[in-house]
């Protein structure tokens, strides 16, 4: 009952005609972001050209034959899907990140600390430095990605029904075994291995780009991440009884362990085809839910969507420094974040006013 009090005070950390001002606030900044960062790159484009052919692409408004195909094919093919594919990682990494941390009752986890991470650098790896998948097609490294990281998330939840019903604990120890396993095998490959070039392609892809951006692996990614998010917006009930425990689950009539599971592989799918469209980006599911509560306390019908747009604001502008940061070359995007990300972590960390699930 204590818990539960708890809780409910928590969720009233901010009332909701300011709920809905911030939201409209981070909405109007996400639109602000997306559209001043396309005017962001190294072949300087004017603003009136970009947007005379997106209008021209998306509505079919005005004339661009004036315009030459390399800049056309710039801002529609480059610029464009790599803003949005910014936009849809972050969300999707920071929704997991929230489902995450429900589900294992741990405020350090986020979506690779189950072994999703390290599943997907070991597919890499093996794609990568021993050539395997290459029949897949041109984006074997990411399919072979995607295929070890759905893998190790069905690995980690078969570990944790072994010996009796699955609990947070076994599902969080499962996950930290698999991820050593895996990254032990990766080193091992990268440590035998002589080829040089392989490697360096093994660290590029650990880090992150939004380099390989593309319409048709947007089709499928949008749908993924942005249905999932809606589904786990509808499931918030389920997730703020998750933080209370199953003792009190279990007396309130739920058994949270279906949905544990569940929760869980859809996790895992999100996170494949993230890691398959933009490689290993560490930091977003773990430090925006903890940024997202500390505003909006712990209610998960809140905090959901305010991570996801905190964490596309992030990756957009992370991603815009990545560009610009040196002259003619791209930083991968994972290095921003973890600078970025660490400082803001150890602030919270130490931060009096924080406790997980919100404020003290």
């Amino acid at each position: 009952m204590e818990d539960s009090n708890n809780l409910k005070n928590k969720k009233c950390l901010i009332e909701t005609p300011t709920y809905i001002g911030v939201s409209i606030i981070l909405v109007l900044f996400l639109l602000f972001s997306f559209f001043y960062s396309i005017t962001f790159g190294s072949i300087d484009i004017s603003v009136k050209d970009i947007y005379r052919i997106i209008l021209h692409k998306i509505f079919n408004i005005g004339s661009i034959d004036n315009l030459s195909r390399a800049i056309i094919d710039i801002v529609w093919l480059v610029r464009l899907p790599r803003i949005i594919l910014a936009i849809i990682v972050g969300m999707g990494l920071s929704v997991s990140g929230v489902i995450m941390q429900a589900v294992v009752k741990n405020p350090l986890a986020d979506p690779y600390i189950l072994g999703i991470s390290s599943g997907a650098s070991l597919g890499a790896t093996l794609a990568i430095m021993l050539g395997i998948g290459t029949t897949l097609g041109s984006n074997y490294v990411g399919i072979s990605a995607f295929i070890m990281a759905f893998i190790v998330s069905i690995m980690v939840v078969a570990l944790a029904n072994l010996g009796g019903r699955p609990t947070s604990t076994k599902l969080l120890l499962a996950g930290m075994a698999i991820s050593t396993l895996c990254s032990s095998f990766s080193s091992f490959i990268i440590y035998t291995s002589e080829n040089r070039e392989g490697m360096r392609t093994v660290a590029f892809w650990l880090m992150g780009s939004f380099s390989g951006a593309n319409w048709d692996n947007l089709k499928i990614a949008i749908p993924v991440v942005v249905i999932s998010t809606i589904f786990f917006i509808t499931q918030y009930r389920t997730l703020n009884l998750m933080l209370l425990g199953d003792e009190v689950s279990i007396t309130l009539g739920t058994d949270l362990q279906r949905y544990r599971q569940f929760y869980l592989l859809i996790t895992s799918i999100i996170i494949g085809f993230l890691v398959f469209n933009a490689g290993i980006i560490g930091f977003v599911g773990l430090i925006v839910p903890h940024i997202a509560r500390l505003i909006f306390g712990t209610d998960h019908k809140k905090i959901l969507l305010m991570s996801a747009l905190i964490g596309s604001i992030l990756l957009i502008w992370s991603d815009v420094i990545s560009r610009l940061i040196i002259q003619g070359s791209e930083v991968p995007v994972g290095i921003i974040i973890s600078l970025i990300g660490a400082p803001s972590f150890v602030y919270l960390i130490v931060s009096r006013t924080y406790g997980f699930g919100g404020k003290n």
